[in-house]
């Protein structure tokens, strides 16, 4: 008979790798617009963040990124290799992890008593931890100065990235109210 606590891991291992299968699923909805696409990555990435506790909404991201990094087409256009974490979208996709961490751990330990502005805070706080390690990562990347890189890697994207946390936000809540992944 299997204990609650292997059952619980278990239960998250397999809701990490479905999280991570679905950003890479998210990753191809990719419209190039210059050195950054837009995608719907942002919209799995913070789902997954809310849904899951802390370590393995990191875990799931960083399946996402091992995946693309052993050459597993999962990243926007049906790319991967590691060539990928050197080129201008290397610091967004290193970001994608430690963003998934510290929204989920934010989301979870709950220091605004609010529920949706806990989840507000969380939610722009990932957000601004790939923004800033993508834009610098962009900048060395690609040779551009900063204020271009933000210019090109961060302005675009800041209303349609506002849309897809409200729309994660949206899931992720409806999701729970159904008790449909049963998470404790």
């Amino acid at each position: 008979m299997e204990n609650a606590k292997t059952t619980y891991t278990t239960k998250m291992l397999i809701l990490s790798a479905l999280f991570a299968a679905i950003v890479a699923a998210c990753s191809q909805v990719s419209i190039p617009i210059g050195p950054v696409p837009f995608t719907l990555q942002v919209l799995a990435i913070f789902f997954a963040s809310l849904i899951l506790p802390p370590k393995y909404a990191f875990f799931s991201l960083l399946v996402y990124d091992l995946l693309g990094a052993v050459g597993v087409p999962v990243f926007a256009g049906f790319t991967g290799g590691l060539s990928k974490f050197a080129g201008p979208t290397g610091g967004y996709l290193m970001a994608f992890p430690i963003a998934a961490f510290v929204t989920s751990y934010i989301n979870a330990k709950k220091p605004i008593k609010n529920e949706v502005a806990n989840s507000i805070l969380a939610l722009i706080l990932g957000l601004a931890i790939i923004y800033v390690f993508g834009f610098l990562y962009l900048s060395w990347a690609a040779h551009m100065t900063l204020k271009k890189a933000f210019a090109v890697g961060v302005l675009p994207f800041i209303i349609p990235d506002i849309i897809k946390l409200a729309i994660a936000y949206l899931i992720a809540r409806a999701v729970k109210s159904r008790k449909v992944l049963n998470i404790a």
